[in-house]
């Protein structure tokens, strides 16, 4: 089966070429295996976030290369690397960027309709993943109504909304008081053991880092 992502040499410049030119990414080399769940970990400043929105497909390398469920998406142009967006990956930063003005449930079937799925079949997927994060009561309720840790519940399943083989998140919990961060993380990884779902997630959080399968430190533009 192959890698649920490969980065392989992965190098980022800003202002290339210029006297103040910042080498933030110096080819990184990263495998994520299918139903793993991979912590990165980095001080601020580090590229954590260039990292992870080059392998998310929103940002471009300067070199090396960026390989999706083995597919290789380097060089591809934009209507390839959105199709891999909408199905091959799932996003959840520090804020949850719900739609205020729908509820939990329709926030989750929203991207499922663009993505061609009938509203029945949307609806019912929804509901289930509001289950299994424990939330299902709170459907109805728009993200107004709900905590930050229901908030941030529902954007893992908005993310999960189109069954992607990888979840790429940003400080998923770093909003978040510390008991309400350790209810959020056993959602996330209810649903990453419940899917199969691989997952690189950056934290600051050693104590969550820990728990998942592997950790790795972005440091000085390199994964050590």
């Amino acid at each position: 089966m192959s890698e649920a992502l490969l980065l392989d040499g992965v190098e980022k410049v800003y202002n290339q070429g210029q006297p103040n030119e910042i080498k933030v990414l110096r080819g990184v080399d990263l495998t994520v295996a299918p139903g793993e769940v991979v912590a990165m970990v980095a001080p601020s400043g580090a590229g954590k976030s260039t990292l992870l929105h080059i392998a998310g497909l929103l940002d471009t390398p300067d070199g090396g290369r960026v390989v999706i469920g083995g597919n290789d998406l380097t060089g591809k142009g934009d209507r390839a690397r959105t199709a891999a967006r909408r199905s091959e990956i799932g996003f959840v930063y520090q804020f949850h960027h719900l739609l205020p003005e729908f509820t939990a449930v329709e926030n989750i079937v929203l991207p499922q309709l663009a993505a061609g799925v009938a509203r029945g079949a949307a609806q019912t997927r929804a509901l289930e993943l509001l289950d299994t994060v424990g939330i299902k009561p709170r459907a109805d309720h728009r993200p107004g109504e709900l905590s930050g840790g229901e908030q941030q519940r529902v954007a893992f399943c908005r993310a999960l909304a189109n069954g992607p083989g990888l979840l790429l998140a940003d400080e998923p919990t770093g909003n978040l008081d510390p008991g309400t961060s350790d209810q959020v993380f056993e959602a996330l990884m209810t649903l990453a053991r419940a899917t199969g779902l691989s997952a690189l997630i950056a934290t600051h959080n050693l104590e969550l880092a820990a728990r998942m399968d592997r950790t790795v430190r972005l440091d000085a533009g390199v994964l050590v």
